[in-house]
């Protein structure tokens, strides 16, 4: 498996990328719901009223003025709102910008689970790597007891030096004890983004032992973290806010909307008494107590809050960015001297037993010389581990 396979994976399962493309759909159903305002509206109502008739005088009736005693309805109506006021279009707006936010959220979602996948990747290929350079310093160092106690039975070597070599075994063997438990942590942390089932062995590609990537040169735009979603998602909260605050605002306007009816409404039911009615209305507001005003303003500073918000967010995510450039370059460059620094301390162990086996060493030089070639081995693989991670996170900073 590679990484590659193992994102698709994570993002085919329930996750936070799918709640998130789920709030992405449903403010998509809120604009096309706002969207058919604009559209008139048709019903057919059917209806009929008994009103019982005055003592005085059967044939009039005393519950329903200037209708008879029985009323039957049957019309079919258009109706549509002309948005006078602008409250149609500002719902709309609104509905816009808050699926332009959700589709940012989404697509925040699914970078972070993609960064937090390939993270636990490097991690595991970290564990594993250690558990390999362990091993290998635990075979060089029972190697070196085994000899060690020979020369020691032939009288050839002092019992301090049969000890300095045993402690190193058990330093090893403990120490490979909990590079084990690291990797089958790091194994179950991976699996965990698509499988409830973590224990079986993951066999993934070893991008350590290929060759690295070089630092990519800079991009041409001055100012590259901004293409990050977190500004998408600012700009559509604030265009939110002042799509609420016309909306406020439009309750101060005059709406107009229109009826058109056909059909009958007759005391006695009868097609040839069918006919038809139009309706207008303009509703004009009067006094509000300045609600409106305060509630537009209200929506307005929330928009201000916004923008103030992104501002102190582009000074922040510069300094995320050029520090994510620097360790780039910092890691690469560590790379390259952790690798000189293996041979030199792999050089410096094999003279170290040449010089212990012609009596001219101490053998508490070479079990230096073995903690130093496992030193020297987990620092070459942390730092490529640390490169590709600072890799990802100047992706993620330079809006990738």
């Amino acid at each position: 498996m590679t990484v590659e396979d193992c994102i698709r994976q994570a993002l085919a399962v329930p996750s936070a990328v799918g709640l998130a493309r789920r709030e992405r759909e449903i403010a998509s159903r809120d604009r096309d719901q706002v969207r058919a305002a604009f559209l008139p509206q048709s019903a057919a109502t059917f209806g009929s009223v008994y009103a019982s008739p005055w003592r005085m005088d059967r044939s009039m009736p005393s519950f329903v003025a200037a209708n008879g005693i029985r009323e039957y309805t049957g019309l079919a109506s258009i109706s549509q709102e002309i948005d006078t006021s602008g409250r149609i279009r500002a719902d709309y707006a609104r509905a816009k910008a808050g699926q332009e936010a959700t589709a940012a959220g989404h697509a925040i979602a699914e970078r972070d689970l993609k960064r937090a996948v390939a993270q636990a990747y490097n991690r595991l290929l970290l564990a594993r790597h250690l558990v390999k350079v362990v091993r290998t310093s635990l075979v060089e160092s029972e190697s070196f007891e085994r000899r060690v106690q020979l020369l020691s039975n032939a009288g050839e070597a002092a019992r301090a030096d049969v000890v300095k070599a045993s402690a190193q075994v058990a330093f090893l063997r403990q120490s490979l004890t909990s590079a084990e438990l690291a990797a089958t942590l790091a194994n179950q942390e991976l699996a965990s983004f698509w499988t409830p089932d973590v224990e079986p062995l993951l066999n993934i590609v070893d991008t350590f032992e290929q060759g690295l990537p070089s630092p990519e040169p800079s991009p041409p735009e001055a100012q590259p973290f901004l293409r990050r979603f977190e500004f998408r998602l600012f700009d559509a909260q604030q265009k939110g806010f002042q799509a609420e605050a016309r909306r406020e605002k439009a309750r101060l306007f005059p709406q107009l909307a229109w009826t058109f009816q056909y059909g009958l409404d007759v005391n006695q039911v009868a097609w040839q008494n069918r006919g038809y009615s139009a309706f207008a209305v303009l509703s004009v507001p009067i006094f509000d107590w300045f609600r409106a005003i305060n509630a537009s303003r209200q929506f307005s500073l929330k928009a201000s809050q916004v923008a103030e918000t992104r501002s102190l967010a582009v000074r922040e995510l510069s300094r995320e960015y050029q520090a994510a450039l620097a360790r780039v370059k910092q890691f690469y460059a560590q790379v390259a001297q952790s690798r000189s620094q293996v041979a030199l301390a792999e050089e410096d162990l094999k003279l170290s037993r040449v010089r212990y086996e012609g009596g001219e060493g101490a053998a508490l030089d070479v079990v230096v010389a073995q903690n130093q070639v496992a030193q020297a081995r987990s620092d070459y693989f942390s730092s490529v581990s640390n490169y590709l991670n600072a890799r990802l996170d100047l992706e993620v900073t330079s809006g990738r």
